[in-house]
């Protein structure tokens, strides 16, 4: 069916969040952007898998954080034999760990920057980071100097078939999702960060196939920039994200 058609079909109530929700329009936006490149992503989650079995053990029927990581590798086609790798890797002793870092800044015209690390070398980290704002006219700030500007989200997308969105969102609402959208790769939920889990158990409880789930820090207010200052802002975001390193990066710079 032509999603058009589809969204006629739906409630009232789903279909103006389809266009209009502030979570769904700020994903619509990176969606194009993140995991670009499919050996940063999967290197991204290597790293992601390995923090996870570091916390809660090598098996994902009694590791929660381990399951959504698997399911995450699933959606950007990383092979089942890469998964078991990086899993047996992450259960040696010899393997070290890696600490999730958070950086703040600004970029120039004064656009707010927030990066999500993880790294085994924190020195290292800082001084890349570092070096990627002096080098374009930007600044690294302290710790709080923007994370209060974005709000630390949870989301999951989940095969949709054969399910009411509009009655989900209801039931939802009692372990905390805040907004439901449908789109044309299923029903995607968003909720505060720490909400996560109580969402993944109830959705698990239910047997709803979960595609993947994950963390975004979505911008309170965005400002909106010239083609040129656009260009001085996205020359810093690209030296930022190459750094294998950094996981995510989010701005306030309307897309």
């Amino acid at each position: 069916m032509p999603k058009e058609h589809f969204l006629l079909n739906l409630p009232l109530s789903i279909t103006n969040r389809y266009y209009m929700g502030r979570a769904f329009e700020f994903r619509k936006a990176r969606k194009m952007k993140r995991w670009a490149a499919m050996s940063k992503a999967f290197t991204r989650i290597g790293k992601d898998i390995v923090m996870a079995v570091k916390e809660g053990g090598p098996d994902p029927d009694s590791n929660s954080r381990l399951r959504a990581v698997i399911q995450n590798a699933k959606s950007v086609n990383m092979p089942k034999d890469n998964i078991e790798r990086a899993i047996k890797r992450a259960s040696d002793k010899n393997q070290g760990d890696y600490k999730e870092v958070l950086f703040e800044g600004y970029a120039p015209h004064g656009i707010a920057i927030l990066i999500e690390t993880a790294t085994d070398n924190n020195t290292r980290t800082v001084a890349n980071v570092r070096s990627y704002f002096n080098k374009c006219n930007g600044s690294l700030g302290t710790s709080g100097s923007v994370e209060f500007m974005f709000d630390h989200t949870c989301n999951f997308r989940i095969n949709g078939e054969g399910i009411d969105a509009e009655e989900l969102e209801l039931e939802m609402i009692d372990f905390g999702a805040e907004e439901v959208f449908v789109d044309e790769d299923g029903i995607l939920i968003y909720a505060p960060f720490e909400n996560f889990g109580a969402i993944q158990k109830e959705l698990e409880a239910r047997e709803i196939e979960i595609l993947s789930s994950g963390f975004e820090r979505i911008p309170q207010v965005t400002k909106e920039l010239s083609e040129e200052q656009i260009a001085d802002v996205e020359k810093l975001l690209e030296k930022i994200e190459e750094d294998d390193d950094v996981q995510n990066v989010y701005h306030t710079m309307k897309e």
